[in-house]
């Protein structure tokens, strides 16, 4: 029994890694965004793995404000937090208050059950280019970079990446670094995240998802962190609204260039 234990596993997992080898979308990052993006792109038949390098995808959803397990969302974000079948209450001004732990446990749930590929413990450490446009990702093993060995990594190839790696926005900014290209921002590069000012921030992440280069995408907080603008805070309307209206413009753009 021990054998077949292991044996199933080793069958089963390499046979989903080999599968995600080869896709239509490369997601980085597991938080709201990224995963709300997952869903929305495997309902639209795309093969889309997403790669987390924590032990479980969510990002800061998990830890609501301050550890309060408790979030808001404002009602345009609505009728996403009805689709996923999210628990909400009114508070007040079109606010409304959920749950962060059963939110993103839907988030999870709803976006491996369309379809999508969810790979925790594996970081992003490059990109592949060919002829100027992004196509694909170098992943490792999240503890490879944690403990710093050096171990050469896989490459995943995809017609578009997805950096929604948060307040950092990593893939960008290694795409920046290493290639001296120029980003489709108000100053070519990776400009940086402002300090709080949640209107316009719940704004802009929505106004700043878009294509960054080509076969680049950005949502999230990463777009508004490429973009210069504004951090939030626990409002995440914005982060659901991102990841439906980037899911939307990878879709396009993956059929665009099939």
């Amino acid at each position: 029994m021990e054998f077949q234990i292991s044996s199933g596993i080793v069958d089963s997992y390499f046979h989903k890694f080999k599968k995600i080898l080869n896709v239509d979308v490369a997601i980085v990052g597991g938080g709201p965004s990224g995963l709300l993006a997952a869903y929305y792109l495997a309902k639209a038949k795309q093969n889309v793995v997403l790669f987390e390098r924590k032990l479980a995808p969510g990002g800061g959803m998990w830890g609501g404000a301050m550890m309060f397990n408790d979030i808001v969302v404002q009602h345009d974000a609505l009728p996403i937090v009805k689709e996923l079948g999210i628990d909400y209450k009114n508070y007040s001004n079109n606010l409304y208050i959920i749950d962060s732990l059963q939110a993103t446990s839907a988030l999870i749930y709803h976006a491996s059950k369309a379809g999508a590929t969810l790979m925790n413990c594996i970081s992003v450490e490059d990109v592949v280019i060919q002829d100027e446009r992004v196509r694909g990702v170098v992943i490792n093993w999240a503890p490879v970079h944690r403990e710093k060995l050096h171990v050469d990594p896989i490459i995943v190839v995809s017609k578009a990446v997805l950096d929604a790696t948060g307040h950092d926005c990593e893939v960008a900014r290694i795409l920046e670094r290493k290639n001296g290209i120029k980003l489709n921002t108000p100053t070519g590069s990776v400009i940086g995240e402002r300090s709080m000012s949640v209107y316009e921030a719940e704004k802009t992440t929505i106004e700043n998802t878009k294509e960054i280069f080509p076969g680049l995408f950005v949502s999230g907080m990463a777009a508004n962190g490429v973009s210069g603008s504004f951090r939030m805070g626990p409002i995440f309307g914005g982060m659901l609204l991102s990841g439906k209206k980037i899911s939307e413009i990878i879709t396009n753009s993956v059929l665009e260039h099939a």
